[in-house]
């Protein structure tokens, strides 16, 4: 089978999986001159609300380079996979210069439609790395495993019995590098820990998802894996703790959500805006903005658990995190499917 078959053949498999189904710019990201041009028009394609945990940060880094007058911003939540290649030709048609979204269910017609606008940039959240067949399709993912995995060193921390629930939306790479580097951090303080994996099928189900978390609790788990919304609610109401998932949602459950490993899609968005104002856009991969040496993820501020967490956890969390970020140690990527243990 060859290299591009073998291709269309996982967008047909991830296809059938999913079904239908950042934080700020910060103004030191870019180039001075892009403040004297004229705001690149950018859209924003969604198949789920803004306030969806990972779209929001998307949605978050747009709306603060719009603020800064750096682009003029539109967007489409809520679209189904079947329209997802209309609308993005609708945008396309108006002149859009920038289209950014998430094209995992729609991978192979999403390519179909970046062929027919060579002059408009596209920045797609996909499951496959960049290709020059494809010059204007740039792809990016939400490669925080460096957080996930600070974050599970804390988890292991706070795990009095070394049971941890987990759960999350479908088990494709963007969702399993986080829990097995989240796994992987919890393991260097509690290696004899037991894990329960379990995917709801969808990115947006909060009541299953909290129905999910409710079954890991009446099964023993003493902390949770919040991957989806919903499973922060289930342990708020039965009394343990959980770690969350690229947004800080402590200030919703103050005596619940321990840490959280933050997304920022801000680093992503500051360099395709450059690279569209030079002309330099071409097919790239900007999951490399995710991680934390490039401002890309980090852990929110410990706040209502400042003072709770062994000081030991924090110690190794600060020699990790330096390390990260100097590049002397490098969390493994792994994509494959988390199971139980």
């Amino acid at each position: 089978m060859t290299d591009r078959k073998k291709m269309l053949a996982e967008m047909t498999r991830r296809r059938m999986l999913l079904g239908s189904t950042g934080l700020a710019v910060a103004a030191g990201m870019l180039p001075a001159k892009l403040f004297a041009q004229d705001p690149i028009a950018v859209a924003g394609i969604y198949t789920v609300p803004v306030e969806q945990q990972w779209v929001s940060r998307i949605h978050v880094a747009a709306e603060a380079a719009a603020e800064q007058g750096l682009i003029t911003y539109t967007f489409s939540e809520n679209t189904a996979n079947t329209d997802y290649p209309r609308v993005m030709r609708e945008y396309a048609e108006q002149g859009v210069q920038l289209i950014i979204g998430e094209i995992f269910g729609v991978e192979q017609e999403a390519r179909e439609v970046v062929l027919d606008y060579p002059d408009t940039a596209f920045l797609m959240g996909s499951s496959f790395l960049p290709d020059p067949d494809y010059p204007n399709l740039a792809v990016f993912d939400n490669y925080i495993q460096d957080a996930s995995y600070l974050s599970g060193i804390i988890a292991g921390a706070m795990s009095e019995s070394g049971k941890i629930g987990m759960v999350g939306g479908f088990p494709i790479p963007e969702v399993n590098r986080l829990m097995n580097a989240f796994m992987a951090g919890v393991q260097e303080v509690k290696p004899e820990a037991e894990f329960q994996v379990s995917f709801i099928g969808s990115w947006f189900d909060p009541p299953k998802a909290k129905e999910t978390a409710f079954a890991m609790i009446e099964s023993g788990v003493d902390l949770l894996y919040a991957e989806r919304f919903g499973v922060s609610d289930a342990a708020q109401e039965k009394g343990i703790l959980a770690i969350g998932n690229v947004i800080d949602t402590q200030a919703d459950y103050p005596d619940t959500v321990v840490a959280s490993a933050l997304w920022d899609f801000g680093p992503t968005l500051a360099a395709a805006i450059a690279k569209v104002s030079d002309g330099s856009f071409e097919a790239d991969n900007y999951g490399l903005y995710s991680f934390m040496k490039e401002g890309g993820c980090s852990l929110a501020p410990l706040g209502t658990f400042e003072g709770k967490i062994p000081q030991d956890a924090l110690d190794m969390v600060a020699a990790k995190q330096a390390a990260i970020k100097d590049g002397s140690f490098e969390v493994t990527i792994d994509d494959s499917e988390p199971a139980s243990s």
